[in-house]
Protein backbone atom coordinates (compact mmCIF):
# COMPACT_ATOMS: atom_id res chain seq x y z
CA UNK A 1 0.00 0.00 0.00
CA UNK A 2 1.81 3.81 -0.75
CA UNK A 3 0.76 6.32 1.31
CA UNK A 4 0.59 9.91 -0.24
CA UNK A 5 1.60 12.90 1.11
CA UNK A 6 -1.08 15.95 1.68
CA UNK A 7 -1.05 17.94 -1.81
CA UNK A 8 -0.35 21.30 -2.34
CA UNK A 9 -3.01 21.50 -5.09
CA UNK A 10 -5.79 23.70 -4.51
CA UNK A 11 -9.18 21.58 -3.73
CA UNK A 12 -12.00 22.85 -4.89
CA UNK A 13 -12.87 23.99 -1.46
CA UNK A 14 -10.13 26.67 -1.43
CA UNK A 15 -11.46 28.49 -5.01
CA UNK A 16 -13.63 31.28 -2.85
CA UNK A 17 -10.42 31.98 -1.33
CA UNK A 18 -8.34 31.83 -4.22
CA UNK A 19 -10.26 34.39 -6.29
CA UNK A 20 -10.51 36.68 -3.06
CA UNK A 21 -6.79 36.76 -2.54
CA UNK A 22 -6.89 37.50 -6.89
CA UNK A 23 -9.77 40.45 -6.17
CA UNK A 24 -7.45 42.14 -3.18
CA UNK A 25 -4.41 41.86 -5.23
CA UNK A 26 -5.89 44.15 -8.35
CA UNK A 27 -7.11 46.10 -5.39
CA UNK A 28 -3.95 46.47 -3.64
CA UNK A 29 -2.46 47.49 -7.01
CA UNK A 30 -5.14 50.30 -7.68
CA UNK A 31 -4.20 51.45 -4.22
CA UNK A 32 -0.50 51.11 -5.18
CA UNK A 33 -1.08 53.03 -8.49
CA UNK A 34 -3.02 55.69 -7.10
CA UNK A 35 0.46 56.39 -4.46
CA UNK A 36 2.65 56.21 -7.38
CA UNK A 37 0.84 58.98 -9.43
CA UNK A 38 0.85 61.27 -6.55
CA UNK A 39 4.97 60.12 -6.01
CA UNK A 40 5.86 60.32 -9.38
CA UNK A 41 4.42 63.89 -9.70
CA UNK A 42 6.03 64.95 -6.60
CA UNK A 43 9.45 63.20 -8.13
CA UNK A 44 9.26 65.19 -11.30
CA UNK A 45 8.74 67.98 -8.84
CA UNK A 46 11.64 67.56 -6.67
CA UNK A 47 14.56 66.54 -9.41
CA UNK A 48 16.53 68.69 -11.36
CA UNK A 49 16.67 66.63 -14.23
CA UNK A 50 14.50 63.66 -14.67
CA UNK A 51 15.78 61.53 -16.95
CA UNK A 52 15.29 57.22 -17.94
CA UNK A 53 19.34 57.32 -17.23
CA UNK A 54 22.15 59.80 -16.66
CA UNK A 55 22.91 61.95 -13.61
CA UNK A 56 19.27 62.46 -12.16
CA UNK A 57 18.03 58.63 -13.20
CA UNK A 58 14.37 57.52 -12.99
CA UNK A 59 15.30 54.34 -12.54
CA UNK A 60 16.64 54.82 -9.01
CA UNK A 61 13.19 57.04 -7.35
CA UNK A 62 11.19 54.03 -9.42
CA UNK A 63 13.07 51.77 -7.56
CA UNK A 64 13.02 53.30 -4.41
CA UNK A 65 9.05 53.77 -4.68
CA UNK A 66 8.57 49.92 -5.95
CA UNK A 67 10.86 48.67 -2.89
CA UNK A 68 8.17 50.98 -0.56
CA UNK A 69 5.23 49.17 -1.82
CA UNK A 70 6.66 45.72 -2.00
CA UNK A 71 7.67 46.07 1.88
CA UNK A 72 3.70 47.10 2.86
CA UNK A 73 2.04 44.52 0.74
CA UNK A 74 4.48 41.46 1.70
CA UNK A 75 4.08 42.63 5.33
CA UNK A 76 0.60 42.89 5.34
CA UNK A 77 -0.34 39.56 3.18
CA UNK A 78 2.43 37.34 4.45
CA UNK A 79 0.64 37.95 8.13
CA UNK A 80 -2.42 37.27 6.49
CA UNK A 81 -1.33 34.27 4.45
CA UNK A 82 -1.15 32.06 7.81
CA UNK A 83 -4.33 31.65 7.71
CA UNK A 84 -5.27 30.56 4.39
CA UNK A 85 -5.50 26.98 3.42
CA UNK A 86 -2.54 25.40 3.40
CA UNK A 87 -0.68 27.48 5.42
CA UNK A 88 -2.06 27.27 8.61
CA UNK A 89 0.85 25.41 9.99
CA UNK A 90 2.92 28.46 10.41
CA UNK A 91 0.56 29.91 13.40
CA UNK A 92 1.79 26.66 15.08
CA UNK A 93 5.73 28.51 14.65
CA UNK A 94 6.85 29.76 17.62
CA UNK A 95 6.72 33.48 17.70
CA UNK A 96 10.95 34.66 17.02
CA UNK A 97 10.92 31.98 14.32
CA UNK A 98 7.49 33.48 12.18
CA UNK A 99 8.90 37.10 13.25
CA UNK A 100 12.46 36.13 11.48
CA UNK A 101 10.41 34.12 8.89
CA UNK A 102 8.26 37.35 8.19
CA UNK A 103 11.31 39.80 7.61
CA UNK A 104 12.82 37.43 5.63
CA UNK A 105 10.15 36.91 3.34
CA UNK A 106 9.50 41.27 3.58
CA UNK A 107 13.49 41.66 3.04
CA UNK A 108 13.70 39.24 -0.20
CA UNK A 109 10.61 40.60 -1.82
CA UNK A 110 11.73 44.30 -1.26
CA UNK A 111 15.05 43.70 -2.08
CA UNK A 112 13.66 41.77 -5.56
CA UNK A 113 11.22 44.82 -6.15
CA UNK A 114 14.35 47.36 -6.15
CA UNK A 115 16.62 45.13 -7.94
CA UNK A 116 14.17 44.48 -10.80
CA UNK A 117 12.56 48.42 -10.92
CA UNK A 118 16.08 49.57 -11.02
CA UNK A 119 17.37 46.55 -13.84
CA UNK A 120 14.37 47.17 -15.92
CA UNK A 121 14.75 50.89 -16.05
CA UNK A 122 18.67 50.81 -16.66
CA UNK A 123 18.17 48.69 -20.04
CA UNK A 124 15.43 51.30 -21.04
CA UNK A 125 17.99 53.71 -20.45
CA UNK A 126 20.26 52.10 -23.09
CA UNK A 127 17.84 52.71 -25.50
CA UNK A 128 16.20 56.21 -24.84
CA UNK A 129 19.88 58.05 -23.72
CA UNK A 130 19.13 61.21 -22.06
CA UNK A 131 15.41 61.08 -22.90
CA UNK A 132 13.94 63.69 -20.21
CA UNK A 133 11.00 62.52 -18.55
CA UNK A 134 8.56 65.20 -17.95
CA UNK A 135 5.72 65.07 -15.42
CA UNK A 136 3.09 63.45 -17.36
CA UNK A 137 4.86 60.31 -17.53
CA UNK A 138 6.72 60.35 -14.55
CA UNK A 139 3.13 60.30 -13.14
CA UNK A 140 1.97 57.39 -15.35
CA UNK A 141 5.18 55.30 -15.81
CA UNK A 142 5.15 55.64 -11.35
CA UNK A 143 1.42 54.21 -10.87
CA UNK A 144 2.13 51.87 -13.70
CA UNK A 145 5.18 50.39 -11.79
CA UNK A 146 3.99 50.85 -8.37
CA UNK A 147 0.78 49.24 -9.52
CA UNK A 148 2.48 46.00 -11.22
CA UNK A 149 4.78 45.90 -7.79
CA UNK A 150 2.43 45.00 -5.24
CA UNK A 151 0.01 43.32 -7.72
CA UNK A 152 3.06 40.86 -8.20
CA UNK A 153 4.09 41.16 -4.47
CA UNK A 154 0.74 40.58 -3.28
CA UNK A 155 0.04 37.17 -5.09
CA UNK A 156 3.60 35.74 -4.48
CA UNK A 157 3.25 36.26 -0.78
CA UNK A 158 0.03 35.19 -0.58
CA UNK A 159 0.83 31.84 -2.39
CA UNK A 160 3.82 31.31 -0.69
CA UNK A 161 5.35 27.34 -0.30
CA UNK A 162 8.40 25.63 -0.75
CA UNK A 163 9.01 25.28 -4.56
CA UNK A 164 7.52 28.98 -4.92
CA UNK A 165 9.95 29.95 -2.27
CA UNK A 166 12.80 28.15 -4.16
CA UNK A 167 11.68 29.89 -7.65
CA UNK A 168 11.85 33.20 -5.79
CA UNK A 169 15.32 32.61 -4.51
CA UNK A 170 16.35 31.46 -7.72
CA UNK A 171 15.24 34.81 -9.79
CA UNK A 172 16.06 36.87 -6.97
CA UNK A 173 19.87 35.50 -7.20
CA UNK A 174 19.92 35.56 -10.74
CA UNK A 175 18.69 39.03 -11.27
CA UNK A 176 20.97 40.49 -7.98
CA UNK A 177 24.06 38.93 -9.57
CA UNK A 178 23.41 40.30 -12.89
CA UNK A 179 22.62 43.49 -12.18
CA UNK A 180 25.88 43.98 -9.87
CA UNK A 181 27.72 42.74 -13.07
CA UNK A 182 26.34 45.24 -15.48
CA UNK A 183 26.43 48.21 -13.16
CA UNK A 184 29.96 47.29 -11.51
CA UNK A 185 32.20 50.08 -12.08
CA UNK A 186 35.21 47.97 -12.58
CA UNK A 187 34.29 45.84 -16.13
CA UNK A 188 37.47 43.84 -15.53
CA UNK A 189 36.05 42.24 -12.38
CA UNK A 190 35.96 38.25 -13.68
CA UNK A 191 39.60 38.95 -13.53
CA UNK A 192 40.28 39.19 -9.71
CA UNK A 193 37.13 36.50 -8.50
CA UNK A 194 33.35 36.53 -8.22
CA UNK A 195 33.20 38.50 -5.15
CA UNK A 196 35.04 41.52 -6.01
CA UNK A 197 31.94 42.66 -7.33
CA UNK A 198 30.83 43.66 -3.46
CA UNK A 199 33.92 45.60 -3.01
CA UNK A 200 33.29 49.04 -4.60
CA UNK A 201 31.57 51.90 -2.80
CA UNK A 202 28.95 51.85 -5.23
CA UNK A 203 25.51 50.97 -5.96
CA UNK A 204 26.58 47.55 -7.70
CA UNK A 205 28.68 46.43 -4.75
CA UNK A 206 25.27 47.37 -2.39
CA UNK A 207 23.03 45.37 -4.83
CA UNK A 208 25.69 42.33 -4.85
CA UNK A 209 26.12 41.79 -1.14
CA UNK A 210 22.81 42.93 -0.02
CA UNK A 211 21.61 40.26 -2.30
CA UNK A 212 23.75 37.35 -0.86
CA UNK A 213 22.49 38.94 2.54
CA UNK A 214 18.80 38.78 1.64
CA UNK A 215 19.21 35.46 0.06
CA UNK A 216 20.81 34.15 2.95
CA UNK A 217 17.89 35.17 4.65
CA UNK A 218 15.35 33.40 2.69
CA UNK A 219 17.23 30.56 2.63
CA UNK A 220 16.88 30.39 6.71
CA UNK A 221 13.32 30.57 6.03
CA UNK A 222 13.23 28.10 3.38
CA UNK A 223 14.51 25.83 5.86
CA UNK A 224 11.40 26.26 7.70
CA UNK A 225 8.76 25.58 5.11
CA UNK A 226 11.49 22.15 4.23
CA UNK A 227 11.21 21.24 7.57
CA UNK A 228 7.32 20.87 7.60
CA UNK A 229 7.29 19.31 3.75
CA UNK A 230 10.14 16.50 5.52
CA UNK A 231 7.50 15.85 8.65
CA UNK A 232 4.64 15.60 6.42
CA UNK A 233 6.36 13.20 4.02
CA UNK A 234 7.40 11.17 7.33
CA UNK A 235 4.48 11.07 9.12
CA UNK A 236 2.88 9.41 5.47
CA UNK A 237 5.41 6.74 5.30
CA UNK A 238 6.98 7.99 2.21
CA UNK A 239 10.95 8.94 4.48
CA UNK A 240 11.76 6.68 7.16
CA UNK A 241 14.57 8.62 9.05
CA UNK A 242 12.47 10.29 11.63
CA UNK A 243 15.33 12.46 12.31
CA UNK A 244 15.75 13.22 9.23
CA UNK A 245 13.27 16.52 8.82
CA UNK A 246 15.15 18.36 11.66
CA UNK A 247 19.09 17.49 10.20
CA UNK A 248 18.07 19.13 6.98
CA UNK A 249 16.46 22.01 7.92
CA UNK A 250 19.47 22.81 10.67
CA UNK A 251 21.75 22.27 7.99
CA UNK A 252 19.99 24.59 5.29
CA UNK A 253 19.34 27.15 7.89
CA UNK A 254 23.16 27.02 8.27
CA UNK A 255 23.71 27.22 5.08
CA UNK A 256 21.12 30.39 5.03
CA UNK A 257 23.57 31.64 7.86
CA UNK A 258 26.68 31.45 6.10
CA UNK A 259 25.51 33.06 2.72
CA UNK A 260 24.22 35.85 4.44
CA UNK A 261 27.78 36.06 6.20
CA UNK A 262 29.52 36.13 2.71
CA UNK A 263 27.69 39.60 2.02
CA UNK A 264 28.15 40.62 5.82
CA UNK A 265 31.37 40.34 5.37
CA UNK A 266 32.87 41.49 2.07
CA UNK A 267 36.55 40.27 1.10
CA UNK A 268 37.69 44.20 2.02
CA UNK A 269 36.17 44.51 5.60
CA UNK A 270 37.48 41.16 6.39
CA UNK A 271 38.98 38.50 4.01
CA UNK A 272 39.45 35.37 7.02
CA UNK A 273 35.53 35.86 7.99
CA UNK A 274 34.39 36.36 4.32
CA UNK A 275 36.63 32.95 3.56
CA UNK A 276 34.88 31.36 6.35
CA UNK A 277 31.44 31.96 5.70
CA UNK A 278 31.96 30.57 1.84
CA UNK A 279 33.31 27.43 3.16
CA UNK A 280 31.05 26.86 5.46
CA UNK A 281 28.35 27.25 2.90
CA UNK A 282 30.11 24.56 0.54
CA UNK A 283 30.75 22.18 3.69
CA UNK A 284 26.47 22.34 4.10
CA UNK A 285 25.68 21.70 0.63
CA UNK A 286 28.56 18.78 0.81
CA UNK A 287 27.03 17.49 3.51
CA UNK A 288 23.64 17.42 2.53
CA UNK A 289 24.35 15.69 -0.73
CA UNK A 290 26.97 12.72 0.91
CA UNK A 291 24.33 12.60 3.88
CA UNK A 292 21.40 12.14 1.65
CA UNK A 293 20.66 8.94 1.20
CA UNK A 294 20.76 8.41 5.09
CA UNK A 295 18.86 11.67 6.33
CA UNK A 296 16.51 11.50 3.12
CA UNK A 297 15.83 7.77 2.46
CA UNK A 298 12.90 7.24 1.09
CA UNK A 299 13.66 9.52 -1.40
CA UNK A 300 12.82 8.94 -5.10
CA UNK A 301 16.06 6.85 -7.10
CA UNK A 302 16.28 9.86 -9.35
CA UNK A 303 17.19 12.09 -6.87
CA UNK A 304 20.29 10.50 -5.01
CA UNK A 305 21.53 9.90 -8.72
CA UNK A 306 21.19 13.70 -9.66
CA UNK A 307 22.82 14.51 -6.30
CA UNK A 308 25.92 12.11 -7.06
CA UNK A 309 26.07 13.69 -10.08
CA UNK A 310 26.03 17.00 -8.50
CA UNK A 311 29.08 15.98 -5.77
CA UNK A 312 31.06 14.77 -9.08
CA UNK A 313 30.61 18.14 -10.79
CA UNK A 314 31.53 19.77 -7.70
CA UNK A 315 35.18 17.40 -7.23
CA UNK A 316 35.90 18.28 -10.76
CA UNK A 317 35.25 22.05 -10.34
CA UNK A 318 37.55 21.39 -7.90
CA UNK A 319 40.11 19.60 -9.60
CA UNK A 320 39.95 21.76 -12.44
CA UNK A 321 40.76 24.62 -10.46
CA UNK A 322 43.50 23.08 -8.90
CA UNK A 323 45.44 22.09 -12.01
CA UNK A 324 44.20 25.82 -12.90
CA UNK A 325 42.45 25.20 -15.89
CA UNK A 326 39.49 27.34 -14.08
CA UNK A 327 40.29 30.77 -12.94
CA UNK A 328 39.09 31.46 -8.95
CA UNK A 329 36.15 33.30 -10.48
CA UNK A 330 35.01 30.82 -13.37
CA UNK A 331 35.64 28.43 -10.24
CA UNK A 332 33.12 30.33 -7.65
CA UNK A 333 31.06 31.36 -10.06
CA UNK A 334 30.26 27.24 -10.83
CA UNK A 335 30.00 26.15 -7.20
CA UNK A 336 27.39 29.11 -6.72
CA UNK A 337 25.88 27.71 -9.78
CA UNK A 338 25.58 23.98 -8.26
CA UNK A 339 24.64 24.62 -4.99
CA UNK A 340 21.34 26.65 -6.18
CA UNK A 341 21.24 24.68 -8.79
CA UNK A 342 20.59 21.32 -6.47
CA UNK A 343 18.77 23.36 -4.36
CA UNK A 344 16.07 23.30 -7.07
CA UNK A 345 16.24 19.79 -8.14
CA UNK A 346 15.98 19.12 -4.62
CA UNK A 347 12.57 20.50 -4.36
CA UNK A 348 11.36 19.85 -7.11
CA UNK A 349 11.97 15.65 -6.15
CA UNK A 350 10.57 17.26 -2.43
CA UNK A 351 7.05 17.62 -4.40
CA UNK A 352 6.71 14.59 -6.03
CA UNK A 353 7.91 12.27 -3.27
CA UNK A 354 5.09 11.10 -2.15
CA UNK A 355 3.33 10.29 -5.15
CA UNK A 356 1.93 7.33 -5.72
CA UNK A 357 4.54 5.00 -7.33
CA UNK A 358 3.37 2.09 -9.71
Amino acid sequence: MTSQAPSSNPQPSDFPTERRTESEAVYAALGAGVVGAVYGFFVALLATRLTIGGDDPFAVWAAIGSAVVAAVASTFEYWRARNRPGQEWRRELASWKFTVNTISVVVVHTALAFVSTYALYRVLALGFIGLPVITFWAVVLMAVTLGLTTWVVYLSVSRMTTQRMSSLLMAFIVIGTLTAMVTTPDPEWWKVHFSWLGTFDELSSWVFNGTLIAAGLLVTTFAVYIANDLRELTAAGVLTNPRGPRIVSVLFAVMGIMLACVGIFPVDVSMPLHNLSASGMAVMFLVLLIGGPKFLAGMPRTYFVSSWAFLGATIASLVLFVVQYFSLTAFEILVFALIFGWIAVFIRFLGVAGAARE
